[in-house]
């Protein structure tokens, strides 16, 4: 039995704690053993994103102290908290030191929802039933920090009753970026509207995505202009029977 230690990201704990009662709901279907490990909070991704890298330290050193002493695979419902910790946490300690290999260590068992079933469980079906015409939002950090193209979309395939309509400039950023949307306003708030125009235009009753961050703007968006289109992660779809 492969067993699973839920990385909840803040997000998630604070805004999507339903995304993530779906996430143990679809991991417990496939047969795993799902733990909670206590004492979670930020990884430290805000004040590393912001420049701010020593402050980053000490949410960072607090993930080795709750993940460190776990086994198994640390899955989360984020590409983005996934590619902090698999790409930059081990920077923020010295070379060489016990803090350095550990974060190695822990980042090496750490992955993305989708990543985690397709590639390590090798799973596509989960057994769930969606009867809904649906398109997909590519996550940034999923798509050019971790490399995930396809796995989203393999696994609402192979979900009884989707059906999948292409998403047109699938892979344009959705314009939240953490921080980005918050120095950056104007920006973001351009590129939202362009991610909203398209979404209504693929004909779909819902946009699928797999990042908490790029959930909450979009929603936001959708909601702003009374659009009955709802956003949805790909989790909450993949626990729907």
């Amino acid at each position: 039995m492969m067993r699973v230690q839920l990385f909840l990201t803040c997000l998630g704990e604070n805004f999507f704690s339903p995304v993530l009662k779906d996430m143990v709901s679809v991991l417990e279907r496939l047969g795993m053993d799902v733990a909670m490990p206590e004492g979670q909070t930020c990884c430290g991704q805000p004040f590393y994103n912001s420049g701010a890298q020593s402050q980053a330290v000490a949410p960072a050193r607090n993930f080795l102290r709750v993940f460190g002493p776990t086994d198994g695979y640390i899955v989360a419902p984020s590409g983005s908290c996934v590619d902090f910790v698999r790409h930059h946490l081990p920077e923020l300690f010295p070379a060489e030191t016990r803090e350095h290999r550990l974060a190695q260590e822990v980042a090496a068992r750490t992955y993305e929802f989708s990543e985690f079933l397709v590639r390590v469980a090798n799973v596509r079906d989960v057994g769930a039933t969606f009867p809904h015409k649906v398109t997909y939002h590519a996550s940034c950090h999923a798509l050019r920090g971790l490399g995930l193209r396809e796995e989203s979309k393999q696994l609402l395939r192979a979900v009884k009753g989707v059906e999948l309509v292409p998403l047109n400039e699938e892979e344009t950023c959705c314009g939240f970026g953490g921080v980005f949307s918050v120095v950056y306003p104007e920006v973001s708030s351009s590129m939202m509207q362009a991610k909203i125009k398209n979404i209504q235009e693929s004909g779909a009753e819902f946009v699928v995505m797999g990042d908490p961050g790029c959930m909450m703007n979009i929603a936001g968006g959708l909601k702003k202009i009374g659009s009955p289109i709802r956003a949805l992660h790909l989790i909450s779809v993949l626990a729907a029977q």
